[in-house]
Order: C-alpha cells, then structure tokens, then sequence
C-alpha cells in the first residue's frame, strides 16, 4: 500500500459528552449519556455555608420517554449504551446513568474552535460534520523544505504534524480528539476508530491486511445493516473476507455499482479527493417529541416549538453567510408515516420571521389529524447572501401563537 496521499480524519472524542463534562467537571469519571429537552437539566443552588454551586443531576432511572442517545460518554459505552439507542432501553441497563439535555450551541462554539486550531496548522480541510473533518496532509509532507527525506523521516514527519494538530485541539478546546491518517479518505476514517479516545493512527505497508482485514465488513463507511445481513448471509464478515469475495458475484447480489464499490473498498481503494469548499445545498432543523403531540390538544406547545425550530434555521443561515428560496417542513406521524411540503419564493430569503411565516402555510397544507412524533423546518435552493440585491419580504410572523388557528 503506497503512501502518495496523507489524508487524515480528525473525530472529536464523545464530542458532545465531552463538551457537557467541561461545563460539570464533577461528572468526569462517571457514565453519561446526552439526549432529551432542558427538563432534565440539572438542578442547582447555592450552598449556604460554602457558597459554592451544588448541582442535581436527572438519571435514566424511571425514564419512560421516547428519545434516544445521542451520545455517551466511554464509561456509559462500557456498561453497553451507545448513540441512537432508546433511553428506555438504556435505563434498563443501567438505570443510574446521569442524563444531560442537548445543547447544539454548545457543541457548535467548540465546533468552530476546534477547525480553527485545525486550520492553523493544516487549512486543507474538508468539514464532514459538527465532530469530524478530513485534512489533505500531503502539501505538509512533501514541501520543499522537507528535502529528500527516507519513508522513515516522512512518516515521522506526519506523526509530528498530527501531534501537533491533536495539541492545538486541546490548547484551544481543551478536548481531545483521534486522528487517522492513510493514503485516502476511506481508510483515514476506519484508522481514527482504531485507537480511540485520544488516538493517533497512521497506516503504513502491510497495515491494510493486518489491521483493517480484520475488522467487521460494517466498519466500512456505507456499508450499513442492511447491506451487513446480507453479508452475513453470505458468510462475509470481516473486511477481509469481503475482499476475498467474488467480484462477480458482489456484483449480482448487489448490483454493479455498490458490488463494484465494496470490492474496491475492502481492497483499501478510494481516488475521492479532500474537498476544501462545497456549497451546502439545504439547512434545516428538526425535533422528535418526548410524547406524541396533537395539533388540537398542544397547539400552544407545538407553535413554540415550530417557532424555535424557524428561529434556529434563521440563525443558521445569517451565520452561514446564505439565503434560500425554497421554505418546506417535514411532519412524522404517530404512526410513523412521514409527509413534506414546501413552497418555493419568487426570491431568496434568510429572514426568520418569513421562515416561520411561509413553513406555518406549509403545515396548514398537510394533514393534521393524526398526532405528530417529528416536525422539522428546511431551505433549500441556496445562494450566497451577499450576492443578493434584494431580499423578500412580507409581514412578519408572531413570535407565539398558535400555527393551527
């Protein structure tokens, strides 16, 4: 395996348990998980005699809502919980584990902070998410001031560079993260799991059948349950035995284009360049309520709710630097069925208030009977905002009320 590209994937460490334990440093140590609304904040007060801040924490004993983790910390994942699963479920495992509410403004502070360290150091960056980004080493690697260095020194050149990132990271975050770094994006992103939390992994020759083989086929990007069980059915399990596989047959089980990939996958091929710039095509936001929520019963809660949502895609636009032409929302059922609808504007827009006023049309616009579990807010057509002459405009919405009226 030839090292002609240094890409590495940086993935922040628990990122938004590790982000809550710099506010309640006391919780360190201890199992944590993160999903749900402000109800379970922590309580606190002052103690009297000391005056210090004395803080309460909500568990998952007695959880009986619907939510689901959305992240844990590594002593939580030890007793079993992980991201995605029920709260429920997780409070039958362990039932003393604290339980914090999200805070996407909190994650995204750090967000910013930590690409920015990133960018001091390496600003050839591609921005996968609120915890993870893929950096194009080689430019670092191989500059003229390195000289005609043996694979050795290169190698220990970019374990400097990574070092040097991973300490940036904590200097301005004071969290940590694990790094990743192979000759393409795929393997990149499967070597920053291997030795996590606080990890640095660098692939070199050989390390593609003695360290990646090994793993479960699931351990491939794109590669998810579905596509797993059928895997399995064909007593492929690791990545190793994917890439022994018939090409062929991948092919008629499959299908060319994903039997093809796969193939190439397991054999640690990957051409995709890092992407320094891309223009998002949509910003939305969406919520799953606790309980099922009737558009007649909890109209009040539902237009706070919406409103917020409205609020929040403003926000995420202004900050963005876009506006966009196309307001829509998403309704799931408590059936779980899922409807959309949206309207397109003569001209873009990034006013929150026109958000709210046009996605409250759109709710109007689907049906209302059942009780809703989901709803959430998108524009999309997306142009920059500074290349906007003129921005639309119409009377402002309510900043309460109800949507249902």
């Amino acid at each position: 395996m030839s090292l002609r590209r240094f890409i590495a994937h940086l993935d922040m460490d628990a990122f938004y348990a590790s982000c809550e334990l710099l506010r309640y440093p006391e919780l360190r140590g201890k199992p944590v998980v993160i999903g749900g609304g402000r109800d379970h904040a922590p309580d606190e007060r002052i103690d009297a005699a000391t005056g210090s801040v004395v803080r309460s924490f909500a568990s998952l004993r007695g959880y009986r809502g619907r939510g689901v983790i959305t992240t844990a910390t590594y002593e939580a994942r030890a007793l079993g919980l992980r991201s995605a699963m029920a709260m429920s479920k997780a409070a039958d495992l362990a039932p003393d584990t604290v339980l914090l509410p999200v805070d996407f403004a909190q994650y995204r502070h750090y967000s910013r902070l930590f690409k920015e360290a990133v960018r001091s150091i390496a600003p050839r960056i591609e921005d996968r998410g609120i915890d993870e980004i893929f950096i194009d080493l080689t430019d670092a690697v191989s500059s003229p001031a390195c000289g005609m260095e043996d694979a050795a020194s290169t190698l220990a050149r970019v374990r400097d560079i990574a070092r040097s990132i991973k300490e940036a990271v904590r200097r301005d975050t004071s969290l940590s993260c694990s790094i990743g770094i192979a000759p393409n994006k795929l393997l990149a992103k499967i070597a920053s799991e291997l030795d996590k939390p606080d990890g640095l992994t660098l692939l070199d020759d050989g390390d593609l059948e003695r360290r990646i083989w090994p793993l479960p086929a699931r351990s491939i990007n794109g590669v998810g349950p579905k596509t797993t069980a059928r895997l399995d059915a064909l007593g492929i399990r690791t990545i190793g035995e994917l890439a022994q596989a018939d090409p062929s047959g991948l092919v008629e089980t499959f299908g060319r284009a994903h039997g093809e990939w796969m193939h190439d996958a397991a054999h640690g091929r990957d051409e995709r360049p890092v992407v320094t710039q891309s223009e998002p095509q949509s910003i939305s936001r969406e919520t799953t309520f606790e309980r099922d929520l009737s558009a007649k019963r909890d109209r009040v809660e539902l237009s706070t709710i919406f409103t917020d949502l409205c609020n929040g895609v403003g926000r995420d636009l202004a900050r963005k630097g876009y506006a966009g032409r196309t307001i829509g929302v998403k309704l799931r059922y408590d059936n779980f069925t899922t409807v959309t609808r949206d309207r397109t504007l003569p001209r873009p827009t990034d006013d929150a208030a026109v958000i709210r006023q046009v996605a409250s049309e759109c709710v109007r616009r689907a049906p209302l009977a059942r009780a809703l579990r989901l709803i959430g807010v998108r524009v999309s057509g997306l142009v920059r905002a500074d290349a906007i002459p003129q921005r639309v405009a119409c009377e402002p919405a309510p900043v309460s009320g109800s949507l249902f009226d």
